[in-house]
C-alpha cells in the first residue's frame, strides 16, 4: 500500500473511530464496527494499527496535531503581516475554535478523557495537549519579552488557561448556545483576552 492510500485508509479509520466512539464510549466499540463505519475489512485495520488501543492512541496524536498546526499557522500568519503577538493570541483563539466546530466529536473525545486517568495512553495525551500548550505559550511569552503583556503574568499557567478557555467555551457553545455565531464566540473571548490578560480597561 503506497504512502498516501494508506494515509487516507487511516483518515478514514480515525473518522470512523471518532465517530463511534464519542457516540457509545470506547469500550462499547469494536474494531469491527470501526471497520464497518470505515467502509474497510477488519483485516486493514490491524494493518494499520497493533490494537484499538492503538488505534485511539494515534487518533489523538493525529488530532491535537492537527490543532496544533492550526494554531501555529493562525499565529505565524498574523506576525508575518506586521501584527502584535497580542493579535496573533487573538487569531489562535478563532483558530481553534474553528477547529472545533470542524471537529467537535474529536474534541469532546479530548476533553473526556483529559480527566481519565487510567487510560494506557495517559502519557502520550499528556504529550501531545504540552506540544498544544506550548505554542501559546511561546506566543505569550514574546508578548511579555515584547512589552504588550504585563510581565507579572505567570505564562506556564495563563498558557494552559487560554488553551483551556477556548475548549471548554467553545464545547458549552456547541452544545447549549448552537444559535450564536463563530463571531459572536470570538468577539467574547477576544474582550476576555484583551481586557483581563493584557490588563486593558474601558472608559466607564
Amino acid at each position: 500500500m503506497t504512502t498516501a492510500r494508506r494515509q487516507a485508509t487511516r483518515q478514514k479509520l480515525y473518522a470512523a473511530a471518532v465517530t463511534l466512539i464519542a457516540e457509545q464510549g470506547f469500550s462499547a466499540t469494536t474494531v469491527d464496527e470501526i471497520a464497518e463505519r470505515a467502509g474497510v475489512a477488519k483485516g486493514t485495520v490491524y494493518y494499520n494499527f497493533a490494537s484499538k488501543n492503538d488505534l485511539f492512541e494515534e487518533l489523538l496524536r493525529h488530532g491535537v496535531g492537527l490543532l496544533t498546526d492550526s494554531l501555529s499557522r493562525a499565529a505565524g500568519d498574523v506576525t508575518r503581516h506586521g501584527g502584535s503577538r497580542v493579535d496573533a493570541l487573538d487569531a489562535m483563539i478563532r483558530a481553534g475554535l474553528v477547529f472545533i466546530v470542524r471537529y467537535p466529536s474529536f474534541t469532546q473525545l479530548y476533553v473526556a478523557e483529559l480527566w481519565r486517568t487510567n487510560r494506557t495512553w495517559q502519557e502520550t495525551l499528556t504529550g501531545v495537549r504540552q506540544e498544544a500548550v506550548a505554542v501559546v505559550e511561546k506566543v505569550l511569552g514574546e508578548a511579555v519579552d515584547a512589552g504588550e503583556l504585563s510581565g507579572e503574568i505567570d505564562v506556564p499557567l495563563t498558557a494552559s488557561a487560554l488553551f483551556g478557555m477556548v475548549l471548554v467555551a467553545a464545547l458549552d457553545w456547541q452544545a447549549f448556545q448552537p444559535e450564536r455565531s463563530i463571531d459572536e464566540v470570538h468577539t467574547s473571548l477576544s474582550r476576555l483576552l484583551q481586557g483581563r490578560v493584557s490588563g486593558a480597561t474601558t472608559s466607564p
